[in-house]
């Protein structure tokens, strides 16, 4: 054969690949208002710098009907985004519904390895059916490699999944061990039974997307951190969040030029916060004020509202930002709030994002159904997440800080770097209320007038415990500061404790309380 007639053969061969599952299933992913598996990399990617690899394995297993599947349903490969190494996998729905095979795991779990070797955040792009009947435990072995890799990968490399169709069965657990997981709204489906299976058991009637959308699991289960209308605004939403963090855990995460004066003044902060100790306000125009620009890229917007969290930068340096939101439920922390902060945490101090807090919170959500779903094992997480963390770490006491809660929220105790309060804010055992009908319960019951006593005591509490200055006293405040020289205080802080080191025992590790 000569060479003409090689790369003839090759071109051949290579189009066939390109074509996937053919023009008719091509045309059915784009009726559905979903890209094909390569359209997709080719939005996510700069432009040509993709490089596929193992695009001419193929499956081995001819049982049960199976024919050639090109590129055994998954596009795998690497290139950049803004300039930026990163590999990737994008299963293919139009070669037999993007099932995952033994050939189609292989492709994936080598991208995996690759990625981890060079350092460089991973990007899934699942649209699939699911383990390949046809192909029985081999494809279940498949995943078992996936999974494997996902942990060994965890705190080493960002894993990012965009769920951008069906994901049902054990495929679901490879996003839920990576660091964030994106949904299309309308399309993307994840659960572990599907609808037909749950009403053969419990009888329960219930459709594709009510069970496992994008709006069950951005509000409910809390598995979706991110979702966009559709592809373009998902992949849009990938690119955005890979911008505020590093491409490892040994590298820092991307400078960003700001135009924003790291002098500039934020009195604007005394007129969010009420004067009204039990006035709600959102703790994000708290947030917007002191941030550069203004921009602030959150992170579960619609789950556990009570608490906020999410990427920003300050002088042009990336941090994270978790904050209690008084608009939700006074900003209490709960079940779920709790494991929203904790899981966030962690994933800043393994990438060496430093964490900014802002505190005001009443407390710990009382209730019976809070204390039977555990709200002791989940709110533990939060100290603990809290206490490991090696990053610099900087706190900010708006208003209220109650009790457990106090501690719990990067207090000097589980060694904040450095805690400012503002001049409203309240630390203290319980609330002002509260803690005067305990501690002068007689005083008030053998009063000629009870109420006015009672208002009395509530006032001499406040002025001796319910203000910052208890706090800062004993050192557990580093400074109480004017609320126009916050944003100055935060950049000046972070200078000083970028280059902060911890030692901690040697152990393998840790037993959170999961």
């Amino acid at each position: 054969m000569s060479i003409d007639e090689e790369l003839k053969e090759l071109s051949k061969r290579r189009s066939q690949i390109v074509k996937g599952g053919g023009e008719d299933r091509i045309k059915a992913q784009h009726d559905k208002g979903k890209l094909t598996a390569r359209e997709r990399i080719d939005f996510l990617f700069d432009k040509g710098s993709f490089t596929e690899v193992n695009a001419f394995m193929r499956h081995r297993s001819t049982e049960l009907g199976i024919k050639e599947l090109q590129g055994d349903g998954v596009v795998t490969g690497y290139g950049t985004i803004e300039k930026r190494l990163v590999f990737c996998y994008s299963q293919d729905f139009t070669v037999m519904g993007g099932s995952l095979g033994e050939i189609h795991a292989q492709k994936i779990c080598y991208i995996m390895d690759q990625a981890r070797k060079t350092g460089a955040p991973l990007i899934g792009l699942n649209d699939s059916g699911g383990a390949r009947i046809q192909e029985g435990v081999d494809s279940l072995k498949g995943y078992g490699e996936i999974f494997y890799r996902n942990t060994i990968a965890s705190g080493v490399i960002p894993q990012i999944t965009a769920i951008l169709g069906p994901c049902a069965g054990g495929a679901v657990y490879s996003p839920a061990i990576g660091d964030f997981i994106l949904m299309a709204e309308g399309s993307s489906m994840m659960f572990i039974t599907g609808p037909q299976v749950i009403k053969t058991v419990t009888g329960e009637d219930v459709s594709p997307l009510e069970l496992g959308g994008a709006v069950p699991h951005s509000q409910k289960s809390g598995m979706a951190h991110l979702t966009g209308e559709n592809d373009e605004e998902v992949l849009s939403l990938i690119k955005e969040l890979l911008s505020y963090i590093p491409s490892n855990n040994l590298e820092d995460s991307p400078v960003v030029k700001t135009k924003d004066n790291p002098l500039r003044k934020t009195a604007s902060i005394t007129k969010i916060i009420p004067e009204d100790p039990n006035a709600p306000y959102d703790v994000r125009d708290i947030i917007t004020e002191v941030i550069d620009d203004g921009k602030f890229f959150e992170i579960h917007s619609q789950f556990a509202g009570s608490i906020v969290v999410g990427f920003s930068r300050i002088d042009g340096k990336s941090i994270g930002i978790i904050a209690n939101n008084p608009v939700q439920q006074a900003g209490v922390l709960d079940i779920n709030s709790a494991d929203k902060a904790s899981r966030f945490i962690r994933f800043c101090d393994a990438f060496n994002i430093p964490i900014l807090t802002f505190v005001d919170t009443p407390g710990y959500m009382p209730g019976v159904q809070q204390e039977y779903g555990g709200i002791i094992r989940h709110g533990a997480k939060l100290l603990y997440a809290y206490s490991e963390a090696t990053v610099p770490m900087l706190t900010v006491i708006l208003r209220k800080a109650y009790g457990g809660a106090y501690i719990a929220m990067a207090s000097k105790h589980l060694r904040a770097d450095c805690v400012f309060a503002l001049p409203s804010a309240e630390i203290a055992v319980m609330g002002p209320e509260g803690a005067a009908n305990i501690i002068f319960k007689k005083e008030i019951e053998n009063s000629e007038d009870s109420e006015r006593t009672r208002k009395e005591k509530i006032e001499e509490y406040k002025e001796k415990f319910a203000n910052p200055y208890k706090a800062a006293e004993s050192g557990y405040v580093d400074d109480v500061i004017d609320p126009a020289l916050l944003r100055i205080k935060l950049i000046n802080a972070l200078k000083i404790f970028e280059s902060k080191r911890e030692d901690f025992p040697r152990k393998k590790h840790g037993n959170i309380p999961l």
